[in-house]
């Protein structure tokens, strides 16, 4: 699947069971980074489909199947990560923090510690294009699990993306969105948004195409993670009166039983 802005192509890779990962490419520089490398074979054979070579890999966090790949791909490229993570990571050439300021594929990228998920999980955003790449913080229809953080530290990272323009291409790391949808319905099954995005999820998937990317407007309609601060999502919930982040904390843990 390849989008393509003014300036830069990109491109979602496929890989393992349910895993995406992504490539830019700047057609004019003939850069090309990678965002996560779950497995090498889908992402070498979509670059050779192409004619591309790896200029940068970006790494969001540590767990395998964003990584595994990476030692197969990195030729001359250079691998980029979070510092709080470089001892669990692939060796690194650059490590970097929240408000660090990249250069890649000729675009601004700012970092974003969006910790929850993991320790030390970060995003990657490109406000020109318009491309935040999340991993399993911010999901097509959802978030990650709390294996390493607290509700609080994810509602807060969650709150960091949501800030960002609507129009934003949200580039999440697996196919979860039917059954991110399925449990949405759940909570909030009046929910016109939701009811029409679930339309274009099944049709999408029916004939076997991705759901990522998605965009952030989308997700402040439908996605059930980001509405713990909304009082009507709350009175559905009947959990007018609790804290945002305690609302939060229910839907994950919600989500988690599903």
């Amino acid at each position: 699947m390849e989008n393509t802005s003014s300036t830069l192509e990109l491109v979602t890779v496929p890989c393992l069971s349910d895993n995406y990962a992504f490539l830019v490419h700047n057609p004019e520089t003939k850069e090309t980074a990678l965002i996560d490398a779950p497995e090498s074979a889908p992402i070498q054979a979509a670059l050779d489909a192409r004619g591309w070579v790896l200029t940068d890999i970006l790494l969001t966090h540590h767990h395998p199947d964003h990584v595994d790949g990476v030692d197969a791909l990195r030729g001359n490229a250079r691998v980029i990560g979070a510092k709080a993570d470089a001892h669990r990571l692939p060796a690194l050439d650059v490590e970097v923090s929240e408000g660090a300021m990249l250069t890649v594929c000729g675009a601004r990228t700012d970092v974003f510690d969006v910790s929850g998920h993991t320790m030390g999980h970060i995003a990657f955003y490109m406000a020109q294009p318009g491309y935040v790449f999340t991993a399993d913080s911010l999901m097509a229809m959802g978030c990650g699990r709390l294996f390493e953080g607290t509700p609080a530290q994810m509602w807060d990272s969650l709150q960091k993306l949501r800030a960002l323009p609507d129009e934003t291409v949200v580039c999440s790391g697996h196919e979860y969105t039917e059954s991110n949808m399925r449990f949405a319905l759940t909570l909030d099954p009046n929910n016109s948004a939701l009811i029409s995005r679930k339309e274009a999820i099944s049709a999408a998937r029916a004939n076997q195409q991705p759901t990522v990317p998605s965009t952030l407007g989308e997700e402040k309609r439908t996605n059930p993670f980001l509405r713990a601060d909304d009082p009507a999502f709350k009175a559905v919930l009947g959990m007018e009166t609790a804290s945002d982040v305690d609302v939060f904390a229910e839907v994950r843990l919600r989500k988690d039983k599903f």
